[in-house]
């Protein structure tokens, strides 16, 4: 009964940490989040996304970068019950990152069989600043991460039990993760392949069982299989990776010029041992102590930019339970690292890192082995006046991160999350009955996204009328709709023009400044006969 209480408590505090304020903190929908909310809408009214698609399995067009069905369709019924507004978009990231908890629980103690660890799991994971960050916004990654968890339970739980529907359960939970994150498609076969290798005389003594797993698998990913195979599955790797670069290459062969072009300046200087090299780097960029303890990603839509992806307080008791994990070689260590290890690397063929979204799997691997840390640390009767300190002191590091993310993060990363459409969208609304043309500036982002989700734009109507073109890499854009242009010149006509901070001409008449938290001018909208 104590165990259930703590639990429930746990999950409670899990859940007002990440539905508080969750409209307007982060402080505005970035433009993923409004595509994300209008295909979610369209799909609730029409069963079409933006573009007119009928339930498409595989993916949404959106903007062209092809997002994973998943995290929409799950929007689309948060919509169809509650309507369009940011806090029903970023819900199910909400319920994700709080089931998470949950789910880190049951399968900490799996793993382990330790309810304890499991407890300490939960908490820390209730309160970990990676976890929150990801929570709060409208994340595909974080969903993803719940269900490739899930998946890892009841994989593990299919080893311990041998029932069959904790077999198909894992199928199902993985097979859902490859179709809402794309980091997942490489991560989760990965995966699979360890456990397999962990567990391998379980598996073979029940390979009958085992094999109605990859059938279901496999069955289950069968229509998303020549997706990832065509050209615009691989639109979104080939725009983020390095691994097109040109630049080891050059490389290369440079040094293999100033050699002489020996045979063995060619083995020295070898461009597969130079893409090794940027893999590792790119790949260990991940573990550096900066990004996991101090100041986080550095990019503020990922992070507040004061605190690490987590506590320093974790550092000491991640490296304690790394020693107890190798110290007792239970397979439960294996599957912990196995599953550390692979996380980066889907990450580590992206330029850009360390990337704390496309690490977010590695969630909640690192609270297990923190919470060996912690369970280790307290039963040791050396540090018995030290241990009644660290839950105050953990406690502040939380009070911290918390005024961290909703007094100041708000004020100086508004732009990171494209503060101001809200409140241009809700001033144009009212007034844009009374002009021929309103003219937007797209120098911020995707205006007619935010347009067509703040107006809850009927999407017949917007199919209809929308003038739109696509480049030759898949990416689309939209000029205009309706009585709505984003760029190009001014028609003739009673005009409201939506502009930048730059400053207007001198025959238009500035109605509204929309300012940002600082006080920084974000949109200017003036009118023109």
């Amino acid at each position: 009964m104590r165990l259930k209480l703590l639990l429930i408590s746990i999950v409670l505090l899990a859940a007002i940490l990440r539905l508080y304020r969750l409209a307007n903190a982060p402080p505005s929908l970035y433009w993923d989040e409004a595509s994300i909310g209008y295909n979610a809408y369209s799909i609730a009214q029409t069963l079409r996304d933006e573009h007119g698609e009928f339930l498409p399995l595989t993916r949404f067009i959106a903007f062209g970068d092809y997002k994973p069905p998943g995290y929409i369709y799950a929007a689309a019924l948060s919509v169809k019950l509650f309507g369009p507004t940011e806090f029903v978009v970023r819900l199910p990231s909400a319920a994700a990152g709080t089931l998470l908890v949950l789910v880190s629980f049951y399968l900490a103690r799996m793993l382990t069989g330790n309810a304890k660890l499991g407890l300490v799991t939960a908490a820390l994971l209730a309160v970990s600043p990676w976890a929150l960050q990801f929570s709060r916004g409208a994340f595909e990654a974080n969903l993803a991460t719940l269900f490739s968890s899930a998946g890892l339970y009841f994989f593990v739980r299919t080893i311990r039990t041998k029932t069959l529907a904790s077999g198909i359960s894992s199928a199902v939970f993985f097979a859902l993760s490859l179709y809402t994150f794309n980091s997942h498609r490489v991560f989760v076969p990965a995966v699979i392949g360890a456990l397999g290798l962990i567990y391998f005389r379980e598996i073979w003594r029940s390979r009958g069982q085992w094999l109605v797993f990859l059938l279901a698998l496999l069955l289950l990913l069968a229509p998303l299989i020549p997706h990832l195979l065509s050209r615009e599955g691989q639109l979104r790797f080939y725009e983020v990776t390095w691994l097109n670069d040109l630049a080891p290459i050059e490389l290369s062969n440079s040094r293999t010029a100033v050699d002489g072009n020996t045979w063995w300046s060619g083995l020295i200087h070898n461009r597969r041992i130079i893409f090794s090299q940027e893999f590792l780097k790119h790949y260990t960029d991940h573990f550096r102590a900066e990004f996991l303890f101090f100041s986080g990603d550095v990019n503020p839509r990922l992070s507040i930019q004061t605190v690490g992806e987590m506590y320093w307080l974790d550092l000491p008791l991640l490296l304690i339970g790394v020693f107890i994990l190798v110290k007792k070689r239970r397979r439960a260590a294996l599957v912990l690292l196995a599953w550390v290890v692979l996380s980066p690397v889907p990450a580590a063929t992206a330029r850009e890192t360390p990337h704390a979204l496309r690490i977010l799997h590695i969630l909640p691997s690192l609270q297990i082995v923190a919470a060996f840390g912690l369970l280790t640390f307290w039963k040791l009767d050396s540090f018995k006046k030290i241990r009644l300190l660290l839950v105050p002191i953990y406690g502040l590091f939380i009070i911290m991160y918390l005024h961290d993310y909703y007094v100041h993060y708000p004020k100086f990363y508004s732009s990171d999350w494209q503060y101001g459409y809200k409140e241009m969208v809700g001033f144009v609304s009212s007034l844009q009955d009374k002009y021929d043309h309103i003219s937007v500036t797209d120098t911020l982002g995707r205006p007619y996204i935010y347009l067509l989700f703040y107006q809850k734009y009927p999407p017949e109507k917007y199919w209809a009328n929308r003038q739109v073109r696509r480049d030759w890499y898949g990416f689309w854009y939209v000029d205009g709709f309706d009585k709505y242009t984003f760029g190009g010149p001014l028609p003739p006509g009673r005009s409201l023009i939506v502009s930048g901070p730059q400053p207007i001409p001198g025959n238009w008449q500035l109605l509204k400044s929309v300012t940002d938290p600082q006080g920084n001018t974000v949109f200017q909208i003036s009118e023109k006969d």
